[in-house]
């Protein structure tokens, strides 16, 4: 029979995931950002000019509508270039990686022997530029744990395989 012992860990010699090199999205999934939000600001100015079009009480006030819609559109422009630049992932020998945040940039980190689901999904626009996006489900949920958007379909196809066979070797 062995000692139970409980020692303590020097926590500045762990692997430290900061370090890790992480996957930046594909290229081409900030012209799919771009073009959801050409439509949506496109609809949204539709509906706007409808408002100020059919609302007499409203007509004075045109130019700061349109000025505050601009701000809003630069606004929004900004963060999710900002939003962008900061997603990434990463595939280590023990866990999978997804570094997300506007101001404050999140790191999950999910073990594999906790993956109990992947899937592997296509918007109409990320079809049209060849990407797909890979969500990983763990135990104890039913929506996606990590959802990794803006990767090549066949490399996202490639990642799919390999959690697979990692949740293979598990059973």
């Amino acid at each position: 029979m062995e000692d139970f012992t409980n020692e303590t860990l020097d926590t500045t010699l762990l692997p430290k995931f900061e370090e890790v090199e992480f996957s930046l999205l594909h290229p081409n999934f900030w012209k799919v950002v771009l073009l959801e939000l050409f439509i949506f600001f496109a609809l949204l100015f539709v509906g706007l000019g409808f408002l100020l079009y059919f609302t007499i009480e409203l007509a004075p006030f045109k130019g700061q509508f349109i000025a505050l819609f601009v701000i809003v559109l630069i606004v929004v422009l900004f963060l999710s270039r900002v939003n962008y630049k900061k997603k990434g992932f990463a595939f280590r020998n023990h866990d999978v990686l997804f570094r997300h945040g506007i101001i404050a940039t999140n790191t999950l980190v999910i073990p594999y022997n906790r993956v109990q689901h992947v899937a592997l999904h296509e918007g109409l626009l990320s079809r049209f530029f060849g990407l797909a996006k890979v969500e990983i489900f763990t135990a104890g949920g039913s929506a996606s744990d990590i959802q990794i958007p803006g990767i090549a379909k066949e490399q996202a196809e490639n990642i799919k395989q390999l959690l697979m066979g990692k949740i293979q070797k598990q059973l």
